[in-house]
């Protein structure tokens, strides 16, 4: 076992059980939920494969789902993402991603926190859609994704920056 699966089986792991146990008892002010599990979609590798990388993306978001009785909203949301996260590389870090040598610790900040942005606004919007699924709360599901959204851009960025190992 190589150490990428070694390192990504512990961060598959450590963030589920994180999400579960300290941030899904977070609610402020009842529109505010942080999600860093989607962490792991965010800065798994680029080289590797996709399909077992959305299959991951899924059990990843129904270990979240199942831990909290969620019905499936994370795991849908989480494969979205997955899918849809090529083409957000492209528009974030350009010929760096159309070359295949994008190492996220050695990325420009505000490229980085403009990739976190994008897929995370979009898992939050899926997620609180599908959570809420009712067209006349569409400023209840708007109001969800936006502070949610800001707070779990915030905690990636942090924790991004925490646990990186610069290699410059």
């Amino acid at each position: 076992m190589n150490s990428f699966n070694v390192n990504s089986i512990f961060r598959f792991v450590t963030l589920i059980l994180i999400q579960v146990l300290i941030f899904n008892n977070i609610n402020f002010m009842g529109s505010i939920n942080p999600y860093p599990y989607i962490l792991f979609v965010l800065l798994f590798p680029i080289n590797n494969n996709r399909t077992l990388f959305i299959f991951l993306s899924f059990m990843l978001g129904l270990f979240v789902d199942i831990f909290s009785n969620s019905g499936g909203v994370h795991a849908a949301a989480c494969v979205t993402i997955a899918f849809i996260r090529p083409p957000v590389l492209k528009f974030a870090f350009g010929m760096i991603y159309e070359h295949q040598t994008i190492k996220f610790n050695n990325t420009e900040f505000g490229n980085r926190v403009i990739y976190f942005s994008i897929l995370i606004f979009i898992h939050h919007l899926i997620l609180f859609s599908l959570e809420i699924f009712n067209i006349s709360n569409i400023i209840l599901v708007a109001q969800k994704t936006l502070f949610s959204s800001i707070f779990t851009i915030i905690l990636c960025a942090l924790i991004s920056i925490l646990f990186s190992n610069k290699q410059r």
